[in-house]
């Protein structure tokens, strides 16, 4: 494993990407790293979603692993006192990953629209469970505490910023090393042709179920993330369908080119949003919606195939 890692020239940009973000991001005002943290922590859910993605699959409903990953870490600070970074995401991963697995053998047995509609209905019944019950928060939500490291508290969000980056970094290596295995090369065989990966012996519905729980982790982790960087949860921001939408808006800009393109989509979402609404307050969904057709229209393969553009050409003039 770490041999192909090492080896991997996509783990080796990863990797020097997220050190020198770390590193520049200290130099910043504090509302550009919120927003840098926002968006890195909704691109480690469309990292999940990516993964489907490859395999023909979309789905309108992670703002249901979203919005586990997210209460998980309220619940357990609010009844627990759990504060640490490492026990809020590994719960938070866990119970994601557990609802992911027990509907996976629902949703396995769909494709297209049905699959992604059927994990809408499932992220809408948790909304209305939600809303309804005040043991959860209801309307109103949790607060969520301040997140401390192995004990240790620190005083700025700078720490859980950089705590952040080192999930992001570590979940997009392993999500490239799992692609460079052979279940994960079944991803675009299944896209491709369903019957003939059967033919060579693999399960599809037992490969898309596991690619499920991934997906569902991962959204749990990205939930647990904004939760942390929040400081607080509640239904509408976590698991409406809005939240999904988000989710597709941004896979669709970023593209299923690279592990990176995630969080450089999560990461533009997040700046395009800010900078529409504070120039266009009654239109910013107007300039964001418009941005995307933009996308589909002129870069149907998302902002990474631009950013392939560029450097082929760069390699190709030197």
């Amino acid at each position: 494993m770490l041999q192909i890692l090492r080896s991997d020239k996509t783990v080796r940009w990863t990797l020097f990407g997220f050190f020198v973000l770390a590193v520049a991001s200290n130099f910043m005002p504090t509302w550009v790293q919120n927003n840098l943290m926002f968006g890195l922590a909704r691109g480690l859910a469309v990292l999940g979603l990516m993964v489907l993605w490859r395999t023909g699959l979309i789905s309108f409903g992670h703002a249901l692993y979203f919005g586990i990953g997210a209460y998980a870490v309220a619940l357990a600070d609010k009844h627990f006192g759990v504060s640490d970074i490492f026990v809020r995401l590994i719960l938070a991963m866990g119970a994601a990953g557990f609802v992911g697995l027990c509907l996976g053998f629902i949703l396995r047995k769909y494709r297209s629209i049905f699959f992604a509609m059927l994990s809408l209905a499932f992220s809408m019944v948790l909304y209305g469970v939600l809303v309804k019950v005040e043991a959860l928060g209801s309307t109103d939500g949790f607060s969520v505490s301040a997140t401390s490291i192995l004990g240790w508290k620190p005083e700025s969000k700078y720490t859980l910023f950089c705590a952040i980056i080192v999930a992001c970094a570590t979940s997009a290596c392993m999500v490239q090393y799992y692609i460079k295995t052979g279940l994960g090369a079944l991803t675009t065989a299944i896209r491709d042709n369903e019957l003939r990966v059967e033919y060579l012996g693999y399960s599809v519905s037992k490969a898309i179920h596991f690619k499920y729980v991934i997906s569902a982790a991962l959204a749990g982790a990205s939930g647990a993330m904004m939760a942390m960087a929040l400081g607080q949860v509640d239904p509408d921001s976590m698991v409406n369908w809005t939240v999904s939408g988000e989710l597709v808006f941004i896979t669709v800009m970023a593209g299923p080119g690279s592990v990176i393109a995630p969080f450089i989509g999560g990461v533009v979402f997040e700046f395009l949003r800010t900078y529409a609404f504070e120039w266009a307050p009654h239109a910013w969904q107007l300039i964001v919606g418009g941005t995307l057709l933009a996308i589909i229209f002129f870069l149907p393969m998302g902002l990474w195939s631009l950013l392939e553009r560029i450097w082929v050409r760069k390699g190709s003039s030197s």
